[in-house]
């Protein structure tokens, strides 16, 4: 029975799409790891798109070797939510102009499109992210793919948040001896 889907599975692809394929013991299709991952966007054209609309403070993290879903993480500041969202805009557009005169076009992930405090764009290979100034300051999302050090004084908030406080006595009755 597996054998005939596997079978009607791959046949049922055109030529041009089929993609090295194996099956695991579980009968689960996976791709061949020599197959070479493509989104519709490469990271020199969002460099180059970054640059272009001014965004601020552009990192680009390498994270291929710790996730298996993407290969690079952008991070862009915007000066406003207008400018986040015309970030935004302006890696859309260039991904349909790839992709001018294509039957069916490819279109990557938006989310918080509407906000404009934080855009996130999934293009498979490389997914952006736009932020405001006060979000990125807030989120601080590089620390999550890379191994900076969190700030001296967030650890000393945290150390300050497990510390027990006893509450202040605002009675005017002074405190009675304890009796046995």
């Amino acid at each position: 029975m597996i054998r005939i889907i596997r079978r009607r599975l791959y046949t049922a692809l055109p030529a041009f799409d089929r993609i090295p394929v194996t099956w695991n013991p579980l009968g689960l299709l996976s791709t061949s790891s020599s197959v070479e991952r493509r989104g519709p966007l490469e990271i020199e054209e969002v460099k180059k798109i970054l640059n272009d609309v001014k965004a601020d403070d552009v990192r680009v993290i390498n994270v291929g070797e710790q996730c298996g879903w993407t290969d690079y993480m952008v991070f862009a500041t915007g000066r406003s939510t207008w400018h986040v969202k015309n970030i935004a805009q302006a890696i859309l557009h260039k991904v349909k102009q790839k992709q001018k005169g294509v039957d069916r076009m490819l279109l990557p992930s938006v989310e918080g499109h509407g906000g404009g405090k934080w855009v996130v764009i999934d293009s498979g290979t490389v997914i952006i992210h736009a932020l405001d100034e006060k979000a990125r300051a807030y989120y601080n999302l590089e620390s999550l793919w890379t191994n900076e050090m969190i700030n001296k004084e967030t650890s000393q908030d945290l150390e300050k948040a497990f510390v027990k406080v006893r509450p202040k006595n605002n009675s005017k009755r002074k405190p009675g001896k304890i009796t046995k």
